[in-house]
């Protein structure tokens, strides 16, 4: 059988399984402790994505893995690998059509057995005939999750649902049966019957809708690796016998040589054989300015090409390629983290058994005590509907919807409840510079020319023949030009691809540039004009040389600027507690100079780090027991957005990092990292209070209901007021960041 795996020197191989049907923390503590009792095995199980990564030695087969994996209780399948990343199985369309079935027939359930004014002579069968699809098939995947965990002793939120839902159903069905003619006369006030096919129907419905919006959540993992690879460039030119060939670019193999125009993406690694360029690299590395490339050097996949036309040899093609390894990257590190351990589920593995307990227990003593069969199922039924777990299974939905609602109000998007465990417990949060602490954007930052040269003009120069180049640097330096009038008319326009410009100005030569450019076009540059440069890089700029006739005149300083809000943000953090770092592509003298610039320590700054690196720097940080959020807007920063324990992607940028991250900020602001943070624990506190108050209000209950002090009508309205409390409190958030 052949498969996607991973073979490694100590005999052992990394299998990627998907798999169906987990819904909680125990789903995954199970498979991971069923696939551990294999001889030599470890899996690490990634809820959301639905896959488990597992190691295992050569003597053990996939369809061992499968079967254990089927065994548990769980459908699976082994990963193919042109599918990218963790893919998520959850059938959208079938929960959406169980959600909009139990709504319809929820609505008018609801209006008939609360609203005495809307019932009828015998509402009760309507009553019933509403509910049953309602608890059957919408409640359908908690009723099967139940019966999972049954079957190997266990219980989760899901076994309180499918036991409350059915509890309140099948004792409704009893009533009627029993007494047919409860519901003969409309307007039955609710002391004049017992039936509970409401509760049943509101507890599946509202749960069912949170389950949706969980899953729909949870498939947008995926997405990230989707739209990584979909970066690269569909196709290729290829050179076949002298001849110009388009063909797919996944078609092809190492050794072709294709051709790349200015403008074009170049379609996957490889050699330069013909041509000089300048090659935009932003998308992947996060450097602004594009790099010079000529005959010799080796060029990346998915990087655009700026300027001349390039003759490439193909030297990595298909999952060999840099894009390629970035996609495996963000899928290793998204399938990396914890499994995500959900405080109700762990309250109900404890809380479960105990009612259960208490219900039988309920039934037997009414039973032995009274002899009276119905009061003792009534005293039973009555704790199981009084601890059925509406508002223990809204706490955390309702309180995340509401968070989320108000933080989408604030340009703040928050994935699940797990991102908000994850911003309790953070200590270190590392920003990328390019995009994110600066502008992203090359600026204009000054002029300096020689003794009798008016800064201006020389600059009104420069910009006069950088007005025709596309080159980012050239295009801010033509912009601050413009600013001071109307540029000259240039001749002779030439460039040479990350070297420099030049053309002929008013009569006069004009070259601007690199120091080599203007070195090969003729001007000698004294210890004047190098002190000058020497000084422009120094203050963290890049430094650009114009010489007028072969003479040296004067050097124009461009740099991503930083943003206003920068530095106050990153105070803001720090006075949280965080230790800020900075993590970037660029030059270290680039790097310390907007770290000065913005408040942050000379030794928290990490630059010239490849975008593979940036992962693993933040995982050095993690392996020191840092607990880390990673703040970006590039590609080159998916893979560690992944990878940190929270990852925040900014709004402006790319959607591979966006979709990497845990939340996403709309606006293009630093400030909205510290409101993120600040919403993610007010939500998790809200979410908190309501378990806490969901669980108190139905342990009281429970007791009560035991000694028939409680009947199941009472119960199921104390079940709703405990619901309202979580909502009113949840409804608090509204408030979050309002003055």
């Amino acid at each position: 059988m052949s498969t996607p795996t991973e073979e490694h020197p100590t005999d052992t191989r990394v299998v990627n399984l998907e798999i169906q049907g987990m819904t909680c923390a125990s789903c995954v503590n199970r498979v991971e402790r069923k696939l551990g009792k294999l001889p030599g095995v470890s899996a690490s199980v990634n809820l959301p994505l639905e896959n488990a990564r597992v190691t295992a030695p050569a003597g053990v087969s996939d369809e061992q893995l499968l079967q254990t994996v089927k065994a548990a209780g769980y459908e699976a399948s082994v990963h193919v690998e042109h599918q990218a990343g963790g893919h998520v199985h959850t059938d959208h369309g079938n929960l959406r059509h169980r959600v909009i079935l139990s709504l319809v027939l929820t609505i008018p359930l609801f209006v008939i057995s609360m609203v005495p004014g809307a019932q009828f002579p015998h509402w009760g069968w309507v009553a019933l005939a509403l509910s049953t699809p309602v608890v059957f098939y919408g409640g359908w995947p908690f009723h099967k999750a139940a019966a999972v965990n049954a079957r190997h002793l266990s219980s989760t939120m899901d076994t309180l649902v499918s036991i409350g839902v059915l509890a309140a159903y099948f004792f409704s069905v009893f009533e009627l049966l029993r007494d047919p003619a409860m519901t003969a006369h409309a307007h039955a006030g609710m002391h004049e019957h017992s039936l509970y096919f409401e509760t049943a129907g509101v507890v599946a419905t509202f749960l069912l809708v949170g389950r949706y919006l969980e899953d729909r959540a949870k498939n947008r993992a995926s997405d990230a690796l989707k739209t990584l690879l979909d970066l690269g460039a569909k196709d290729a030119v290829v050179l076949r016998g002298g001849n110009e060939h388009r063909i797919p670019a996944d078609q092809l193999v190492i050794g072709d040589r294709f051709v790349v125009r200015p403008g074009e993406k170049i379609a996957t690694d490889g050699t330069i054989l013909q041509g000089a360029s300048a090659v935009d690299t932003s998308l992947l590395t996060g450097e602004s300015v594009p790099q010079k490339v000529t005959e010799g050097d080796t060029v990346t996949g998915a990087t655009v090409n700026t300027s001349g036309r390039l003759v490439i040899e193909a030297t990595r093609v298909g999952s060999d390629t840099t894009l390629a390894q970035m996609g495996r990257l963000v899928s290793e590190a998204q399938s990396g983290k914890a499994p995500i351990a959900r405080l109700a589920d762990r309250i109900s593995s404890v809380f479960v058994p105990i009612v259960l307990a208490i219900a039988v227990l309920t039934f037997l003593a009414w039973w032995l005590f009274t002899g009276d069969t119905l009061a003792a199922f009534t005293a039973s039924v009555a704790v199981l509907v009084i601890a059925c777990p509406c508002a223990l299974g809204l706490a955390t939905p309702i309180g995340l919807m509401v968070g989320t609602g108000r933080g989408a109000q604030l340009g703040i998007l928050i994935r699940g409840p797990e991102v908000l465990e994850d911003t309790r417990k953070l200590d270190t949060i590392v920003l990328d510079k390019t995009g994110t602490v600066t502008t992203g954007v090359m600026t204009h930052l000054g002029t300096t020319a020689i003794a009798g040269v008016n800064p201006e003009r020389a600059l009104a120069v420069a910009g006069a023949v950088e007005h025709h180049s596309e080159h980012p640097i050239a295009q801010a330096i033509a912009a601050a030009a413009a600013r001071l009038g109307p540029l000259a008319e240039v001749s002779e326009f030439d460039s040479d691809p990350g070297g420099g410009v030049k053309g002929i100005v008013d009569g006069h030569k004009v070259v601007v540039g690199r120091y080599s450019w203007l070195e090969a076009e003729g001007t000698e540059l004294d210890e004047t004009a190098m002190s000058m440069l020497h000084e422009a890089e120094a203050a963290g700029a890049t430094a650009i040389l114009l010489s007028v006739d072969d003479r040296f005149i004067a050097v124009l300083s461009v740099a991503d600027r930083i943003k206003d809000s920068s530095a106050s943000a990153i105070k803001a953090l720090q006075q949280r507690g965080l230790r800020v770092m900075l993590l970037t592509g660029d030059n270290i003298q680039v790097a310390r100079q907007v770290a000065a610039e913005v408040g942050i320590e000379p030794g928290d700054v990490f630059a010239g780090v490849f975008p593979a690196d940036k992962a693993t720097t933040i995982g050095t940080l993690q392996g020191k027991g840092r607990v880390v959020a990673m703040v970006g807007d590039g590609v080159n920063d998916a893979p560690a957005l992944a990878q940190a324990d929270l990852g925040i992607a900014m709004g402006s940028g790319t959607d591979v990092a966006i979709q990497a991250a845990d939340i996403t900020l709309m606006g293009n602001e630093l400030g909205q990292v510290n409101d993120a943070i600040a919403l993610s624990e007010k939500t998790l506190s809200i979410i908190k209070t309501n378990l806490f108050w969901a669980f108190a209000y139905n342990t009281a209950g429970i007791p009560v209901a035991a000694f028939g002090l409680l009947n199941p009508m009472i119960a199921g309205a104390a079940m709703a007021a405990s619901s309202i409390l979580v909502v009113l409190n949840s409804l608090r958030l509204r408030s979050f960041g309002k003055k």
